[in-house]
């Protein structure tokens, strides 16, 4: 909870180890989050100009319409008096994963929503392994759960694959490249290994763009839509607040659709944030 114990620590990542992950929790994701040392460090530095904010502000149209889709699907339900009960945990969860499949992924979407929910799936199994007493070799028995994770870790890491190389082909023959994150990754890695003349271990390999495109859906999925409920739990307790924010994201917009821009114009839906994310450590 303190911040400056949390900067020492990314500062001094060399003292500070990692623990290693378990054996079936490969399957899920690696990546980044389990490097060490150079190998983070040189992994950061090609991922990095991915998550510019120039970069991320050309994602808004996703994000946009992903939302109008849900909302859409909520106002089908609305009843004569314009009112209706709703789960909508999960349709916050779809949320999630219908806007990094389309950030991630571009013209690939639909290919994207399957390896979300491969990953979805591939999440609730490990939870149920991770529960489970531990016995040493047992991952290697074909009982049905290690089964099935296995299935679906070649299921994902397939359909990755078949994206990045017809993106490899088209960024070969001069095609102009998509603003998805895996068009900026592979950019990003690119100039990397020309700038070092291709040498060995310099750039990522395609396995390492798989296991960041896995890391992306499980890092970032259920982390948003957790923000986005309890964000909604919020406002709904603080009425006054739900309406201060509305107004605002009416009177910089109206009915336009919103963009990166008039995004920074939101005041007010920046302080909630702040204090969205304060109340949700707290919680």
């Amino acid at each position: 909870m303190d911040p400056e114990l949390i900067r020492d620590v990314f500062l001094k990542y060399n003292a500070f180890r990692k623990p290693p992950p378990h054996p079936l929790g490969k399957l899920l994701a690696t990546g980044l989050v389990t490097l060490e040392g150079e190998q983070w460090t040189k992994r950061r530095k090609i991922i990095n100009p991915a998550f510019h904010l120039e970069k991320l502000k050309h994602m808004v149209p996703a994000f946009q319409l992903s939302c109008s889709d849900m909302v859409n699907k909520w106002e089908k339900k609305l009843s004569k008096d314009g009112s209706c009960e709703l789960d909508i945990w999960p349709d916050l969860e779809n949320l999630a994963g219908d806007a990094i499949s389309r950030t991630a992924f571009g013209s690939s979407y639909e290919e994207g929503r399957r390896i979300f929910q491969l990953q979805k799936e591939q999440a609730h199994l490990a939870v149920k392994v991770f529960r489970s007493v531990y016995i040493p070799g047992w991952r290697f028995v074909p009982t049905k759960t290690n089964k099935r994770m296995r299935q679906i870790s070649n299921e994902v890491h397939a359909l990755l694959k078949g994206i990045i190389e017809r993106r490899e082909k088209a960024m070969k023959v001069g095609e102009t490249a998509n603003d998805d994150l895996l068009s900026l990754l592979m950019e990003s890695n690119f100039r990397e290994m020309q700038e070092h003349d291709e040498r060995k271990n310099v750039g990522m390999s395609i396995k390492d763009v798989i296991e960041e495109c896995k890391l992306f859906y499980f890092a970032g999925q259920e982390t948003t839509s957790d923000l986005l409920l309890w964000t909604m739990v919020l406002l709904s307790k603080h009425s006054n607040w739900q309406a201060r924010a509305r107004e605002e994201v009416l009177q910089v917009f109206g009915n336009k659709k919103p963009d990166g821009d008039g995004l920074n114009h939101l005041k007010i839906l920046n302080v909630l944030s702040i204090v969205v994310n304060k109340n949700n450590i707290i919680f």
